[in-house]
């Protein structure tokens, strides 16, 4: 009688982690030979905290400071992607679903210029969302006559993608993405 008790429980206990949503984790990337030789964190975090999204949609990363810089600038870039579902509806009133996408929503930092060895990164916030018009515009429809209606429920960041790089380097010393 135990061992079915402890079976029952055990089972309940496996199905409500299955219930549990996985969270999305951002992921981080340091590429030490990206950088001039010493160049370590100075203040703020660089970790899967760094980049997150607001209530509009947009992804915000957050400020910090890079120290044994030497006088290397750096740019940061930040690409938003987004998704969303678009019906084309004739006039019939047949639907087909199509999908579109608005890619490459970009940020920059410009030249971040170093100072005394440091170079203090500043927040980058990429575009918020873009709206359901601009989905639709990116929508193709079966004919011309059809019209486009996109479900604002399914607008969605799908991915996004934030580096800082050095002058002089090819590859970015700080890579994270996400969601």
């Amino acid at each position: 009688m135990r061992k079915i008790g402890i079976i029952a429980v055990l089972s309940l206990l496996v199905t409500a982690l299955a219930a549990v949503p996985a969270l999305a984790v951002n992921a981080i990337t340091i590429d030490e030979t990206a950088a001039p030789t010493g160049t370590h964190l100075q203040a703020g975090t660089l970790d899967a905290s760094t980049c997150s999204v607001n209530e509009a949609g947009a992804v915000v990363c957050n400020s910090y400071e890079l120290a044994g810089v030497g006088n290397a600038d750096a740019e940061a870039t930040l690409v938003a992607n987004y998704t969303a579902t678009v019906d084309c509806q004739n006039k019939g009133g047949n639907i087909v679903e199509v999908k579109a996408q608005v890619e490459g929503v970009e940020s920059s930092t410009g030249t971040i210029e170093a100072k005394n060895g440091r170079l203090l990164v500043p927040t980058l916030t990429s575009a918020p969302a873009p709206t359901a018009e601009e989905f639709a515009a990116q929508a193709t429809c079966p004919n011309g006559n059809w019209t486009k209606i996109t479900r604002t429920e399914t607008i969605a960041l799908s991915s996004f993608t934030y580096e800082l790089t050095f002058e002089g380097f090819t590859t970015p010393y700080v890579t994270i993405t996400g969601p």
